[in-house]
């Protein structure tokens, strides 16, 4: 299983950045919409799109997908 994304749909709204339970465990303030101080988390929103940056931590939980306004990021 791998996390996907698609860029065509992607808002940018950040609803999964914040969602993912990986990404509040490693950077706090995610949490508050912040944006995270570390790029060692598992999403982060990037000129406006969410980018993957460390795929290797995704639990696959698909917490970020059930979020996703917009089907943009999913657990394949």
């Amino acid at each position: 299983m791998e996390l996907k994304v698609n860029q065509d749909n992607c808002l940018g709204c950040g609803v999964c950045v914040i969602s993912c339970p990986v990404n509040a465990e490693i950077s706090p303030e995610n949490a508050g919409g912040n944006g995270s101080k570390t790029e060692e988390v598992v999403t982060m929103i990037e000129n406006g799109f969410v980018k993957i940056f460390c795929a290797d931590k995704c639990k696959k939980c698909g917490t970020c997908q059930m979020f996703c306004p917009c089907d943009a990021i999913w657990v394949e």
